[in-house]
Formats: structure tokens, C-alpha cells, sequence
């Protein structure tokens, strides 16, 4: 197993916890595609696997390679992006407990937070995350126990201050807790900005196909990860071999990949301000974008996502992301391929009617690998005459 100490990211992208097969040589470690192990006396394991809900070596690779890409102690691999969500939220959180969140996050957490929990007596408030000063009056001394940030966000990309937020929430008390989906560790690592859990929708940039589902938590403290584990034991929303398998295979090319995701969508950001159709493009990598400075400062690049506000209204926006080619008609974000989102119906129809709802002009963009000359084009053939 590699020294997560001991290499630079790219050489832990390919190597960390995945030692070769010591059984065949094999340079990729085999998936362990078993419910259950033979153990050699009762209670006496071999390597302390002993039910596959329980820890697995595929499973085990990840959350090995999770931990030494965040630079933190303890990963954790799960189901998708809002089981590994809802075990630290169950792990932190009692009834009449209070949560802080930022007023532009994924539609599904919110919706996890608000109506699931919400229902078992968890309360929330939703927060512009740039605004410390609203952040800290909307914590209730005593109650709020987590301050949930996500940055950039989805969709507006907006950059908040992990490190300026992580220490206002340590000065309350609370466990900050990182959505790191849209950076990937290839551009951010909110652990060394001070933030005390990092989440993943492991589906996104670290798998990067689309062809795979599932979530990760990277934990410093030691008794929050003891929690948060025996909760993935006894709840069950664990990754299975094959897709934590699929996903470690993902995680070797991240590092390239997410270059050549923040320079295609910086390329088309450029291109596609000056359009009379388009009233404004968020992106950070934008010198405009009013997080660009900070973004600069806390992220190794801008990323492969933008959001795109049309002049003409919800009927413009619904046109354009119907229209296109290579840009495909899709939920989720992060793949080699290209994506076009309508949040307002699709990923954020949720929040509708409340202070997270998108406005119906907006398409977000999730921008691929592909030669953006084409994606240029298709996005020219896709906007409405000047």
C-alpha cells in the first residue's frame, strides 16, 4: 500500500492502495466480487474481512485512495453521493439539532436535509455562503452543529472561503463539511482550508465515465469516522465491488482529465460572453465571476462546469438545451462526455418555491474532453442568431 506521505496527487491518483495481486502478480487489484469470507476459526478473520457490508478489498482500495487524495485519515465509500450524505448527517445529528447551508446547493441536498431529516425533527437554514456575517446570525448557539458548504456551487457556481468559514464554524462549535463534487481533489482540498469532512458524489469527476454510481466522506477525526462507519455497517449503503472498482479505475486520469475540462470551459466561458443571447455566463475562471480572485487562491483550476443565463427567458434556455449535439439532454455532470442541464425541471426541481429555486433561464453546462472547437460549434448552432 502507498505512503499517501510519501508521492505527489498524480502518483497517488494511480497507486495509493492498490498494491499488486500477491496471489497472480496482477497489476490491477482484482474485484473481490463475494458477499462473505471463509474465516479460519470463529471469529479469527483473514485480513478482518468477514461480510462484504462489512468491508470488502475493492471497497477497501477506494477508501484508501479517497483518504490519500484529500490528504486526510479515514475514507469512506458508499452507494452514491447523498448515501455517503445522509451517514454524516446521521452520524453528527439528533432531533431539534440545526444545520447551516449555503442558498444555492444541490437541489438533492437540500431536499435530503430539509424534508428526510427534516421529518425526524432536524432543522435548517439556508445562507449566502460569501456573507459571514449573515452565516454567523444564522447560527443558533447550542443547536446548529453543521455548517454545510459547497463550493463551487451548483448551479451558480458561486466560491465561498472554506478557510474563512471553517474557522467561523469551529469558533460555534460546528463540523464543517465540504462539498467538494464540483472540484474533485485534482483542484481543491478543503481539509487543508480547515473543513472537517469532505463529501463526494463519487458518480461526478471522480469516476468521470458515467458509468458508474456512488459517493465518498474523507474524516480527520477520529471518533466522527468511528461513528460514520459503524453507521455504513449497520445502515448498509456501502459501494459494491464493481463500482468501487469502476471508480478507482476513474480516479488514475482525473488529473489530466480535469485539465482538460477547466481549459475547454474556460474556452467556451471566453467565447460565449459576448453573445447577445447570453445576459451572463458563470464561471470562476472568469476574471469577472465575483469569486474569480478567491477561486484563484483556494483551487488549482476553474473546473469543467458553467452555467449559462439566457436574455430570452425559461422558453430561450429550454430551446438551447434542447437543440444541441454533442452537448447531450442529461442529469448529472462530470463525464468525459458533454452535458446540458435545464436545473430548473431537472436537478433543482426540488427546491422550487423555495430560496434555493434556479431561475428558469439557466442551463448549466457540463463541459467535456472533447476537441472544443466542436463544442464551440455545437453551442454556436444551438444559440440563437445575432
Amino acid at each position: 500500500m502507498t505512503d499517501s506521505t510519501a508521492h505527489n496527487f498524480d502518483t497517488l491518483a494511480i497507486h495509493a492502495g492498490q498494491a499488486f495481486d500477491p496471489t497472480t502478480g496482477a497489476v490491477i487489484p482484482p474485484i473481490y466480487q463475494t458477499s462473505t469470507y471463509v474465516q479460519n476459526s470463529i471469529g479469527n478473520l483473514k485480513g478482518g474481512y468477514e461480510y462484504s457490508r462489512g468491508g470488502n478489498p475493492t471497497r477497501t482500495v477506494l477508501e484508501t485512495l479517497l483518504a490519500a487524495l484529500e490528504g486526510g485519515k479515514h475514507g469512506l465509500a458508499f452507494a452514491s453521493g447523498l448515501a455517503a450524505e445522509d451517514t454524516i448527517l446521521r452520524a453528527i445529528l439528533a432531533p431539534g439539532d440545526h444545520v447551516v447551508l449555503g442558498n444555492d446547493v444541490y437541489g438533492g441536498t437540500h431536499r435530503l436535509i430539509n424534508k428526510i431529516h427534516g421529518a425526524w425533527g432536524i432543522r435548517n437554514t439556508t445562507v449566502e455562503m460569501s456573507d459571514l456575517a449573515a452565516v454567523e446570525a444564522a447560527i443558533i448557539p447550542g443547536e446548529s452543529k453543521i455548517l454545510w458548504v459547497e463550493t463551487p456551487s451548483n448551479p451558480l457556481m458561486k466560491i465561498s472561503d472554506i478557510a474563512a468559514l471553517s474557522a467561523l464554524g469551529h469558533r460555534h462549535g460546528l463540523v464543517v463539511i465540504v462539498d467538494n463534487t464540483f472540484a474533485s481533489p485534482a483542484l481543491q482540498h478543503p481539509l487543508a482550508h480547515g473543513a472537517d469532512v469532505v463529501v463526494h458524489s463519487t458518480t461526478k469527476y471522480l469516476g468521470g465515465h458515467s458509468d458508474v454510481l456512488g459517493g465518498g466522506l474523507v474524516i480527520n477525526d477520529d471518533e466522527l469516522a468511528e461513528k460514520a462507519t459503524f453507521i455504513q455497517f449497520a445502515a448498509g449503503p456501502v459501494a459494491a465491488p464493481l463500482d468501487a472498482w469502476l471508480t478507482v479505475r476513474g480516479i488514475k486520469t482525473l488529473s489530466v482529465r480535469m485539465e482538460r475540462h477547466s481549459s475547454n470551459a474556460l474556452a467556451i466561458a471566453k467565447h460565449l460572453q459576448a453573445h447577445p443571447a447570453i445576459e451572463r455566463v458563470y464561471y470562476p475562471g472568469l476574471p469577472e465571476h465575483p469569486g474569480h480572485e478567491l477561486a484563484a487562491k483556494q483551487m488549482s483550476g476553474f473546473g469543467g462546469m458553467l452555467s449559462l443565463a439566457f436574455r430570452g427567458g425559461a422558453a430561450a434556455a429550454r430551446t438551447f438545451a434542447e437543440s444541441m449535439h454533442l452537448f447531450q439532454l442529461a442529469e448529472s455532470l462530470g463525464g468525459v462526455e458533454s452535458l446540458v442541464n435545464y436545473p430548473s425541471e431537472m436537478t433543482h426541481a426540488s427546491v422550487r418555491g423555495t430560496e434555493l429555486e434556479v431561475a428558469d433561464n439557466i442551463v448549466r453546462l457540463s463541459v467535456g474532453i472533447e476537441d472544443v472547437r466542436d463544442l464551440i460549434a455545437d453551442l454556436d448552432a444551438a444559440l440563437p442568431a445575432a
